[in-house]
């Protein structure tokens, strides 16, 4: 404290002994006079005055003058029971063990000035004091000096380099010759540039980019920056003028006078290197990430305050499960009573409170997924920087919002599975087939692409295999690019509550006739069909209809993005208005355009964000059309990822006809590979990646000691060298099957292996460690047991569909593939819950997705339903729904009356340990009984969650 202080102001609160604390103060004193002040503050215990009476008798002996403080802990006086379950938190106790740490009372909250003068009347210099303090502690965030790094490379100026890379990039992106439109607009970008001096940080995304592409690392520009050409002709972005509408004021603007915000996507497996490489390029001191402030949710606040409580964790488990997503709606009182709890019971009652107070809470500071602060100077000398959580990551403490504010340039390293799954299928074509692709050079505009789209046929496709999207893509029928960049835009919260969906699809359809209300509106609207979709097009109405200036019109963007919760749109409600009317339009018109456009104050999506998003949705789409085998092995390769697990990714590869083999020890390797079929054809070998608990380097010592081939389970463990717990899980998922051993078979055979490594001494089979047993005769797995297994083992099984050999159990059931065919009714379906979502667009609507052995169903949940089975619908694996078919097109729905939980069929499958399933849950007066297979052991309900885990979306 006595070195680097000097300019701070120090008020030092006096505790314990006062002679050691005497002799410091002083010691401070000397070297820094008019820093140091002795804080009082009241405890409110009674001994208030002969304490004050003890600091100013101290502060005369050290002359430090007093100064009064309040102590606070919280805002308002309420708040005192949150204040001692968050000391609970700090200190990891219960609340029935907080003792002398609770507060005493509730005064260490805020006091008026009034307050603090009675408090104070005996030392009003003390109040005075706090004032000077206040006075000299003035501080402006524009007194931060921030400097860019200049990007001088060998003598060269970086405005002049950006010049000379970006006329370079116009000779590759237009080898034929550029049209003028593109000079002008690099002409008039590169002057922007200029003028706002951040030609420097362009060649900062410039270098970024060329280092991952010169790794092999596949990456995209995307947001804003695609409505840039110089950011594409430094190839930092693939959207070209051509194919969008380039509004630069999005990007940068002169009146904004704040850096523009270039967010690039890398493979989200290989971020890590370009993370690193910027780490080293500036140095730790002089590059960081931003923090993020994690707050506490309904979820995480029952979890903690419950533990606080005293709340077993059952009862927690019981609250929490009924929560949708990352709500911040607290607990239902309404459901308190189904988990058998007491409404009347005052700590439960207590708890529920304490959730609903704590949520929104700052629960502690994290890193941003990617967002790099990059200073010329010190870093340090701006913001602390900590190591963050994860290996090899140093962190400032401050948040985008703060950036922001400061005017901080910040570039955006993110991190995308689609471009790691599209950069493993170019590899396997390229070894495979021999054709080498990249994403600039995949033949476009391919029919047989579209036409799969436009049958909805898009699990795994990037951006449309939502429910919502494939159910709008046979609506939407995609023919071009830019009808997948409006498919990628129209499905979002924006353009749905803007009422902007349904007039441009009956407007698509032929159902309504497409009209302009000027010609200035039809170069604006033409590519939408008059409809406005993009936060671009609101910005050129407002300046073509309205009469906005360019940063006008970005001001009222930016007023989109922050109406909700600033509500600052309202500003320019009267002046978009006026202006279209007095440019001839229409009051009613007029209003119209202003309630679509505050549509997008949710979340209007940007044509240059969907443009980006598009490209990569057409190259995924191209590469499941035309090579099936080579993009499923490159999804599953990429897990996790997307909306849809490894068991819904193979069972879609087979039924586009793709051979799909199951994991073996002689052939699997550690990824999901490719074979050849006897007829040319591509087969997918399922890899070791896909067994539940097998590490990468295990199955690479397999790998590199398998030569010709294991001929037994002991084989494998002499030669590898691995555990035995690594042969049995090899054995759970049946990967010795090639050697003519039954999943049994194996297991007994590895449970013969005691040793964890092969003794060099004792490796001959004939006299080594392991136990020559004798030949048994093992009972055979039956079907659902070994579908059972497959499942516990790699979460998919190549044999059957559980509801294959449940469906006799289950009367009255249709199945999924006759939805389509069917006369409109009431009909039961049964199946496995892949995916919930529930959109916030969907006004409370869930949409869950059914799969049986046939395909999937679409089943549709209204409130209503929602509140009568919401349980089930929130928990159930298997779901029996009752319900009216309704068609539109190819697109069907079950709109559900009637939800069954029947997780519990499950367990009829079978099991080879009879007490790994549960057929029913401990009463609560059970008193815990230690199980023979703790990891297994649950409710038929909890197991079938372990087994078929679905994906649910919020």
């Amino acid at each position: 404290m006595r070195d680097g202080c000097s300019g701070m102001i120090l008020i030092a609160c006096p505790k314990g002994r006062q002679k050691p604390f005497l002799n410091d103060i002083k010691t401070l004193k000397n070297k820094f006079p008019n820093h140091v002040f002795l804080a009082a503050a009241p405890r409110y215990d009674g001994r208030d005055q002969s304490r004050m009476k003890a600091l100013s008798r101290l502060a005369q002996k050290a002359n430090t003058p007093l100064v009064a403080v309040g102590d606070v802990l919280m805002h308002r006086a309420q708040r005192r029971q949150l204040a001692d379950v968050v000391t609970c938190m700090r200190d990891h106790i219960r609340i029935d063990e907080i003792g002398t740490r609770a507060l005493a009372n509730a005064e260490r909250r805020l006091k008026s000035a009034s307050d603090m003068a009675r408090l104070f009347r005996d030392c009003p210099s003390a109040i005075l004091r706090t004032q000077e303090i206040a006075d000299r502690c003035r501080f402006d965030l524009a007194e931060l000096s921030y400097e860019y790094p200049d990007e001088i490379g060998k003598g060269e100026l970086p405005q002049a380099r950006l010049e000379r890379l970006a006329r370079a990039g116009m000779k590759c992106r237009y080898p034929n010759g550029a049209p003028d439109r593109a000079h002008a607009l690099m002409k008039k970008e590169l002057s922007l540039v200029r003028d706002l001096g951040f030609s420097a940080y362009f060649l900062t995304v410039h270098d970024i980019v060329q280092f991952a592409r010169s790794q092999g690392i596949l990456c995209q520009g995307r947001g804003s920056a695609a409505n840039s050409i110089l950011c594409y002709l430094l190839g930092i972005t693939d959207v070209s003028p051509d194919m969008i509408t380039m509004v630069f004021e999005r990007f940068v603007s002169k009146y904004r006078g704040e850096p523009p915000d270039i967010d690039v996507d890398f493979e989200h497996e290989r971020r890590e290197e370009v993370i690193q490489w910027i780490y080293k390029k500036y140095g730790r001191h002089r590059a960081g990430l931003c923090a993020t402030v994690i707050r506490f949710r309904t979820r995480s606040a029952i979890r903690e305050v419950s533990k606080v409580m005293g709340l077993s964790q059952d009862v927690a488990a019981g609250l929490s499960s009924q929560i949708w997503g990352m709500s911040n709606g607290g607990v239902d009182l309404d459901r308190i009573r189904e988990f058998g709890l007491d409404p009347t019971d005052r700590r439960l009652m207590q708890t529920i409170r304490l959730i609903g107070e704590i949520i929104g809470f700052p629960r502690h500071l994290s890193q941003h997924v990617g967002g790099f602060i990059i200073t010329k100077g010190r870093l340090d000398e701006l913001s602390p920087i900590a190591n963050a959580a994860m290996e090899d990551r140093t962190v400032i403490e401050w948040d985008k919002d703060d950036i922001d504010a400061l005017g901080i340039l910040k570039i955006d390293v993110l991190g995308l599975g689609m471009l790691s799954c599209i950069r493993k299928a170019f590899a396997l074509m390229r070894n495979h087939t021999g054709i080498d692709l990249n994403i600039a050079n995949v033949p476009q505009e391919d029919i047989a692409t579209y036409d799969m789209l436009c049958k909805a046929d898009a699990v795994g496709v990037f951006q449309v295999e939502s429910r919502a999207q494939m159910n709008f893509l046979p609506r939407m029928k995609p023919r071009t690019f830019y009808d997948l960049v409006i498919e990628v835009a129209i499905v979002r919260p924006g353009p749905i509550q803007g009422g902007m969906v349904q007039p441009y699809v009956k407007r698509r359809q032929g159902l309504e006739k497409v009209s302009y209300p000027s010609e200035a509106l039809r170069d604006v609207l033409g590519k939408t069909l008059g409809v406005p979709l993009f936060q671009e097009q609101a910005m050129q109405i407002a300046v073509v209809a309205a009469g906005f200036t360019p940063e006008e019109a970005d001001r009222l963007r930016r007023s989109l993005a922050s109406f909700r919760r600033m509500g600052t749109i309202g500003v320019f409600q009267e002046r978009f208005i006026q202006g279209m009317l007095d440019n001839g339009y229409a009051p009613e018109f007029a209003a119209q355009c202003f309630s679509q456009i505050e549509g997008f104050a949710d979340y209007g999506f940007p044509e240059s964000h969907a443009a980006a998003f598009a490209m990569l949705a057409y190259v995924s789409a191209w590469l499941k059309c035309h090579h099936p085998a080579v993009f499923a092995c490159a999804l599953l390769n990429s897990q996790p990822m997307g909306f849809y697990a490894p068991a819904q990714i193979v069972r879609d590869a087979r039924e586009h006809r793709v051979e799909v083999r199951p994991i073996c020890i002689n052939h699997s390797d550690w990824d999901n590979t490719l074979e050849k079929c006897p007829d040319g054809s591509l087969a997918l070998r399922l890899g070791f990646r896909q067994i539940k608990g097998l590490k990468e380097e295990d199955a690479g010592w397999i790998i590199a000691a398998r030569g010709n081939g294991y001929r037994d389970p002991q084989t494998v463990w002499l030669r590898a060298g691995v555990a035995p717990a690594v042969l049995e899980r090899l054995a759970q998922a049946d990967a010795f099957a090639d050697m003519g051993m039954t999943r049994r078979a194996a297991l007994w055979d590895v449970k013969a292996i005691r040793s964890k490594t092969p003794l060099p001494l004792f490796n001959d089979p004939i006299d080594g460690e392991a136990i020559c047993e004798p030949q048994v005769n093992l009972p055979a797995m039956h079907l659902g047991e070994e579908v059972v297994e497959d499942y516990v083992a790699a979460r998919l099984s190549l044999r059957a569909h559980p509801m294959e050999m449940l469906r006799s159990n289950i009367p009255d059931l249709t199945t999924h593939n006759r939805l389509a065919k069917i006369p409109l009714g009431r009909y039961s379906v049964c199946g496995l819950v892949i995916t919930r979502q529930r959109p916030g667009t969907a006004s409370g609507v869930i949409f869950l997705t059914l799969e049986d052995e046939t395909g999937v169903s679409n089943v549709v949940v209204w409130p209503k339903i929602y509140e009568q089975f919401r349980r089930a619908v929130m928990g159930a694996r298997l779901l029996k729904v009752t319900g009216r078919i309704q068609r539109e097109g190819i697109v069907v729905h079950l709109i559900a009356e009637i939800i069954v939980d029947m997780s519990a069929k499950l367990t009829e499958l079978g099991h080879p340990m009879d007490d790994a399933i549960q057929t029913e849950g401990a009463r609560t007066d059970d008193t815990p009984k230690k199980t023979r297979y703790p990891a297994r052991a649950m409710h038929p309900r909890e197991q079938a969650k372990r087994l078929f885990p679905s994906r649910d979306f919020h």
